[in-house]
């Protein structure tokens, strides 16, 4: 039979379905989908009765919808990454024990048997997933996030010893950093905003420093997008000094890189070429074996952070910072390249270079356009005119 909501009746169309995922009523799905148009420049609007007409599948009167208005599809075509005929089809149908004291009994059984070697299963799945992402972009792997985080969370919501919690906890916590930045590159900056809440949640629970000083610390990139880089700097600065030594010195070199970043932000440039030093001292030379949330950093990646804040000063070192980290950059690495070119092009730009600016700046549209990085795509535009 096919999966049935808080409502009672099987949910109707694909898109029905996701909304349920989501937790969301039809009311705070309609609230979510006008900030998102709002945040990503969409035309498309989608009123509440529009909505409900969308979900069932047909008109009030019974009658077929008819074709759905090319800025209202592709407005929901961009929140679940799904073509709008796919979105409107039945779902699959979904076997599920109709006694709710059964199916927790289930639950229960099932998380029973979550052992080390389940955990240490689930954990090469997110690696995998992290590969998939950082080479081919949110555009392709947030789906399979959230789908992970969801299977991850069942088992600790019916988890019941201790330490097996603990460790889904701190594997779900990771889950949702991770759709976090995603949500973020992809331009849902108020999806990205919950799974950082949900990250934070898990990670108290996991009862792991690292954990939940990562996902404070992850979430502050939220304001920097929201322009709101004291908050930001305020947050790092708290969590860094939350950070003791139970943390390893890679994780609290990407705190300090991170501090550094949102000290560019916020026009400080002395505090945040210092906190980069910082991140220099503390980097270890072998960060290959480290067991706490999972950082991309080493001394390639940190020259590309500290080349995005010297870009932001309009210091002319930017250019050979920048240059000798984009020849080092494993090439796996797409969203960073894109990154990394879009910060060159400013550098260049900069200093009167146009030609090799906009040579950068088309390398990494297109590369932007292949993961689906509108919160690059937003920089190469705000550029655009500076290049003209």
């Amino acid at each position: 039979m096919a999966q049935r909501g808080r409502g009672g009746h099987p949910a109707r169309t694909v898109l029905e379905q996701l909304i349920r995922d989501r937790q969301q009523t039809f009311e705070e799905f309609v609230n979510y989908a006008e900030e998102f148009a709002q945040e990503n420049k969409e035309p498309g609007t989608l009123s509440l009765r529009h909505l409900q007409r969308l979900v069932a599948g047909r008109r009030s009167d019974g009658s077929a919808l008819g074709p759905v208005r090319p800025a209202t599809a592709r407005l929901l075509e961009r929140i679940f990454s799904m073509d709008i005929d796919e979105l409107l089809e039945a779902p699959p149908p979904v076997e599920v024990i109709s006694d709710s004291t059964g199916e927790l009994r289930q639950m229960i059984s099932t998380s029973r048997r979550v052992d080390s070697a389940v955990i240490s299963l689930l954990g090469e799945q997110l690696n995998t997933i992290r590969k998939i992402d950082r080479q081919l972009g949110a555009v392709v792997a947030h789906e399979e996030v959230k789908t992970k985080a969801r299977q991850v969370g069942r088992l600790l919501s019916h988890s019941l010893h201790p330490h097996m919690r603990a460790q889904l906890a701190g594997l779900l916590s990771e889950l949702h950093t991770l759709a976090g930045w995603q949500a973020l590159d992809i331009g849902s900056v108020s999806e990205s905003w919950q799974h950082y809440e949900r990250a934070k949640s898990a990670a108290i629970e996991s009862g792991t420093l690292s954990f939940e000083t990562h996902s404070l610390a992850e979430q502050a990139f939220v304001l920097l997008d929201l322009g709101q880089p004291g908050d930001a700097v305020d947050i790092l600065a708290d969590v860094r000094a939350r950070a003791d030594r139970s943390c390893s010195h890679l994780f609290r070199a990407w705190l300090a890189a991170a501090h550094g970043e949102a000290l560019a932000a916020d026009s400080r440039r002395s505090e945040s070429l210092h906190a980069f030093d910082e991140a220099a001292n503390l980097l270890p030379i072998d960060s290959m074996n480290f067991d706490g949330p999972y950082v991309a950093l080493d001394s390639t990646h940190l020259a590309r952070w500290r080349g995005h804040a010297l870009a932001r000063f309009g210091d002319a070192e930017a250019v050979a910072v920048l240059s000798s980290a984009l020849d080092r950059l494993d090439p796996s690495f797409t969203r960073a390249e894109t990154a990394l070119r879009v910060d060159l092009a400013t550098a260049l730009a900069t200093l009167g270079e146009r030609d090799a600016a906009r040579e950068h700046a088309t390398v990494a549209r297109q590369l932007a356009a292949d993961i689906g990085s509108a919160r690059q795509d937003r920089r190469l535009r705000a550029l655009t005119n500076r290049l003209r």
